[in-house]
């Protein structure tokens, strides 16, 4: 199947923690930064709405404040979340504007979807973001609520708001190149999958919660969770390796890369009853 993506109006892109740090440090790649912004504003100039779902403020906060180890304690979490996402996104500001882009601040809650007030509320927000050609950043907000961990390092979260704003295709820029049969880490037979047409209980068993790092802390399983909301939502999902940001601008020349789950939309399919059913 050759891969085509000219018909694309609104995309999600969903970057990891650690494809925004240095893998020896723990601290952000500022060149990566910039060039995903760069990346981005190239998708708004060709026309598309554009939304990014980052995760980091942890991290940042943990840059910051000198704290060499991964935080346990949720209240701690929560505070090195406060100094990290603003910091975060100042960054994201300056390095938007080089490109004569704007970015907004979106900071949601697992009762942000559970609320049908709140849910429309962040609808209409978005849509007015993105008629005012603004790119939304959307983080967890950490600092307030105690979802973080179920959300899934933001997988979850980015197919939680590819399904609200109706988006056509939501990327997960991630450490690995895509769903392999194995984890590669371990089994070098590993075949990377470069298609998935449905997700049945084979591909779903292809997941694992290992993240092979202390600064992100989604696994498969939760790209996977991602796949089955954007799709059943009515949008495509790729998983790709974040590790060379353009990638993106790849995706959009039809390259084959990462891999593809193709949208399979559910018209029963209710957001709510998966966030119930699935976050807890």
């Amino acid at each position: 199947m050759k891969r085509d993506f000219s018909t694309v109006k609104r995309v999600v892109i969903k970057i990891g923690s650690n494809s925004l740090t240095h893998p020896n440090t723990g601290r952000l790649d500022y060149i990566k930064l910039e060039r995903l912004a760069m990346e981005l504003s190239d998708l708004r100039n060709r026309g598309l709405d554009v939304c990014l779902v980052s995760s980091g403020a942890i991290a940042v906060g943990r840059q910051m404040l000198g704290v060499h180890n991964r935080p346990d304690s949720l209240p701690q979490k929560q505070a090195l979340a406060s100094v990290g996402q603003a910091r975060l996104m100042g960054i994201y500001q300056k390095y938007f504007s080089e490109y004569t882009q704007t970015a907004g601040q979106v900071l949601m809650t697992k009762n942000t979807i559970l609320d049908n007030v709140s849910r429309k509320n962040a609808q209409n927000t978005f849509e007015e973001l993105f008629s005012m050609g603004v790119i939304p950043v959307v983080n967890a907000n950490d600092t307030v609520s105690t979802y973080e961990i179920q959300f899934g390092d933001n997988d979850t979260l980015s197919a939680i708001v590819s399904s609200l704003v109706g988006a056509d295709l939501l990327i997960l820029l991630s450490d690995i190149d895509g769903l392999y049969t194995d984890n590669p880490r371990t089994n070098p037979e590993a075949k990377l999958v470069p298609i998935v047409y449905e997700l049945d209980e084979q591909t779903l068993g292809m997941g694992t919660s290992d993240t092979g790092s202390d600064v992100g802390t989604g696994g498969m399983e939760t790209k996977l969770r991602a796949a089955q909301i954007a799709t059943a939502s009515g949008a495509d999902m790729i998983i790709a390796n974040g590790a060379d940001l353009s990638v993106l601008h790849r995706i959009f020349e039809n390259e084959e890369v990462g891999t593809l789950f193709l949208s399979n939309y559910d018209e029963d399919f209710y957001i709510v009853d998966m966030i119930e059913d699935n976050i807890g």
